[in-house]
């Protein structure tokens, strides 16, 4: 794909086929991620690739732990609830994703469901945790490192056929996480990255978020 297609065209996938992704792909994408830049060359990123047996105590283990009401104990900071036009463009997604799969707003069963599958990976046959050197916590810089290599990471993949969703619910049980995926201590896991090949007929996998005017987004200055 040209660079515009595969920017222009990459969408979320909470739906996947059941086929394995051969781990010879998956070093190639994140070869590729790896290009991205990071602060003066830090690259702080650490990735465990996750699938099989310790992917599902991953998504048992968040899932029974979520539903027994054990608070979740993700490692990087979350900030307030959103409000005003974040805490709409939020709504506005989630209504996109319940119109495309049908479900109404008085069915909790299939809400609660729609959740389930967060802390489930969506039911990917691979998940990506992303993790950054312990040694740099507190450097906004790291972070921000770690964003770059995910959106390298998700656009090299889409590339190649495959779909993936970056999410926050996989790891919201971290010690559950850090178990099974053997993540070591002096890394903080930051994020969670689903990926697979694209189940096509998964009704919420047709949504594309809207964005933001560049007019409001982007201030020019002297042209």
């Amino acid at each position: 794909m040209q660079f515009d297609e595969v920017v222009l065209g990459r969408r979320s996938i909470r739906g996947y086929k059941q086929e394995p992704v051969a781990r010879e792909l998956i070093e190639e994408i994140i070869g590729l991620a790896m290009r991205a830049p990071s602060s003066m060359n830090t690259q702080p990123w650490s990735f465990y690739v996750i699938t099989g047996e310790p992917l599902e105590k991953i998504r048992n283990g968040n899932t029974e732990r979520m539903l027994a009401g054990v608070p979740q104990s993700r490692e990087f900071r979350t900030g307030e609830a959103f409000a005003g036009q974040h805490r709409d463009r939020q709504i506005g997604v989630a209504k996109q994703l319940f119109s495309a799969m049908e479900i109404e707003r008085d069915d909790k069963e299939a809400r609660q469901d729609w959740v389930m599958r967060g802390f489930r990976q969506f039911d990917a046959p691979v998940c990506v945790i992303i993790t950054y050197d312990r040694v740099l916590d507190g450097s906004d810089d790291t972070p921000f490192d770690c964003g770059a290599v995910a959106t390298a990471l998700v656009n090299a993949a889409w590339s190649r056929g495959l779909g993936t969703v970056i999410n926050s619910q996989g790891i919201m049980q971290s010690p559950v996480v850090r178990e099974h995926a053997g993540i070591a201590d002096d890394q903080v896991i930051m994020k969670s990255i689903a990926l697979g090949w694209p189940d096509e007929s998964f009704p919420a996998n047709a949504v594309v978020s809207t964005r933001k005017p560049i007019e409001e987004a982007a201030v020019f200055v002297g042209f």
